[in-house]
């Protein structure tokens, strides 16, 4: 991976971590006390506010940990047993995102407040989350062969270098 695509991918990271902290700390709360001034935050609103600020933070648990692969790719050690711990904390935070978002389908789902295709297209959300999920421990599994090979090349290189 080239300098310039870590370097792109470490500002969007940045730029998406500003908006979601923005998301956070600024337009949840305001979104949480305009509905306790109105008629006041029932329990699914409290709901809502929940899962809302566990999502963002999956995600932000997501970014650290692409980005800690990042500086691994960059520092050429992410074909090492370390990179592990990050892609595992990465399925981890989809897997919960996804529980997240389908549990946000889950309770916008009863009621007329609203539309069926917007549930549906919230479900939909957690599912393409869930598909990312499976994506990355594919990929996780070709790590885990990658290292195996490069163990198993650094053996025989070594064998080499010894009969000759």
């Amino acid at each position: 991976m080239g300098t310039l695509a870590v370097l792109a991918l470490r500002i969007v990271l940045t730029v998406a971590m500003g908006g979601a902290l923005f998301m956070q700390t600024v337009m949840i709360p305001m979104v949480a006390a305009d509905g306790a001034d109105s008629d006041g935050l029932s329990g699914l609103g409290v709901a809502y506010v929940v899962v809302l600020e566990l999502s963002l933070t999956a995600f932000q648990v997501f970014a650290v940990c692409v980005w800690k692969l990042l500086t691994l790719v960059r520092k050429g050690n992410v074909f090492s047993p370390a990179a592990f711990r990050y892609v595992d904390i990465v399925i981890g935070a989809c897997v919960a995102a996804s529980l997240l978002v389908f549990t946000l389908g889950f309770l916008a789902a009863p009621g007329e407040d609203v539309a069926p295709g917007v549930v549906l297209l919230i479900v939909g959300i957690a599912v393409v989350i869930a598909w990312i999920a499976l994506i990355v421990l594919v990929l996780r599994q070709l790590l885990a062969q990658a290292i195996d090979r490069d163990t198993e090349a650094d053996r025989l290189r070594s064998e080499l270098d010894e009969v000759i």
